[in-house]
């Protein structure tokens, strides 16, 4: 139940929505709508896809650069420039090869133009930012990507489960990097005198964040994967050290125990946090206007839970508020056009799902 002064309370459906299906693909992992409604996926593979909403075409876009495809890498967010209607900048993270058995995450940016024929093609494309030292293993990339209201570009770059460059300012791995648009870096950085990597990183001590928004107050939040329990929502604050792998409310995958948060109070410890986990992926802070009893909260979605998560926030407090079953694991949620909510499964041949309000 909502209530809002003197008006009468209004009363949420469980659950609030009709899930109805839209399209399906391989693997995928990020989306977003362009300005005239269609809706741009990934697939981890390396593909790229079109999706008209209305018709259900789905269409290719070409010049995506080559991927390293393997556990938990392939090709991972994408996002438009603020000003993507006047200049088609796409934003895309994907897993890019290294010397030897190494890899690591890199973000770049391309021209999108697209075709009559319901696909398009990528053109100068350009490496901006790369994940620093590339490393073995083929997980905890991370790379999620968003753009704050002054046209900063925050990356997550995750842990890579390599535990220690979480705290070491000579990485940037187990960090948020802030970058200007361009990849270049912002002079008020709170690193920016150290230089070298540590002039890109806003926050430091994080294990595996898959989930970047901002609030209407311009906060930004983050989700993380904990170890054996122990998901974090945090609020991402200049400078501050969140602590992985030193402190974590979970445990080691072997049992070890691992000090949790309130022993080391120098870090910053979660608003929210889970045990069991809910293994977070994808999240929006809804601001439509088709849910209007759920203006400010948050959505993350679930996959080991197989659910979709609501938050509220009361400043910089949060806490899960109801959790929405939705019997297959959920790796992206993104706010459309009209304020409905949409839904990537996770895994092979899976759907898209469109979420409307249940009529009251």
């Amino acid at each position: 139940m909502r209530t809002g002064g003197p008006l009468q309370a209004t009363r949420i459906p469980d659950p609030p929505f009709v899930a109805t299906e839209v399209a399906r693909f391989d693997e995928p992992w990020a989306m977003t709508f362009l300005p005239d409604g269609r809706l741009l996926v990934t697939q981890k593979g390396g593909q790229l896809k079109l999706l008209n909403v209305t018709s259900q075409q789905v269409g290719q876009i070409s010049g995506v650069p080559a991927v390293v495809y393997g556990g938990q890498g392939g090709l991972g967010d994408v996002l438009l420039h603020p000003q993507f209607a006047g200049n088609g900048l796409i934003y895309l993270s994907y897993v890019e090869p290294g010397a030897g058995d190494t890899r690591g995450a890199a973000v770049a940016r391309a021209q999108l133009a697209l075709n009559g024929s319901g696909g398009g093609s990528l053109s100068n494309l350009q490496v901006i930012w790369r994940q620093s030292p590339k490393v073995t293993g083929f997980g905890h990339y991370g790379h999620r990507l968003a753009f704050d209201k002054q046209g900063k570009l925050w990356i997550s770059s995750s842990d890579r489960q390599k535990f220690d460059p979480a705290q070491d300012m000579a990485s940037n791995l187990g960090k948020t990097i802030r970058l200007n648009d361009d990849g270049t870096l912002p002079a008020d950085n709170p690193f920016a005198n150290q230089g070298g990597v540590a002039a890109q990183v806003w926050s430091l001590g994080h294990r595996n964040i898959l989930g970047l928004a901002f609030d209407a107050q311009g906060r930004l939040w983050a989700h993380e994967m904990g170890p054996l329990g122990g998901d974090e929502l945090n609020l991402i604050e200049r400078g501050s050290n969140y602590g992985w792998p030193i402190v974590s409310n979970g445990s080691h995958y072997d049992g070890t125990d691992i000090p949790d948060h309130d022993t080391r109070p120098e870090f910053n410890a979660p608003e929210a946090w889970w045990t069991p986990v809910i293994a977070p992926a994808g999240f929006i802070i809804y601001s439509g206007s088709r849910f209007p009893y759920f203006r400010g909260d948050g959505f993350i979605g679930g996959l080991a839970s197989q659910a979709l998560i609501r938050i509220q926030f009361d400043g910089v407090q949060a806490r899960e508020v109801a959790r929405y079953a939705m019997g297959q694991r959920i790796r992206e949620v993104e706010q459309g056009p009209d304020g409905a909510i949409w839904l990537l499964e996770d895994g092979g041949n899976v759907r898209l799902l469109k979420l409307t309000p249940v009529p009251f």
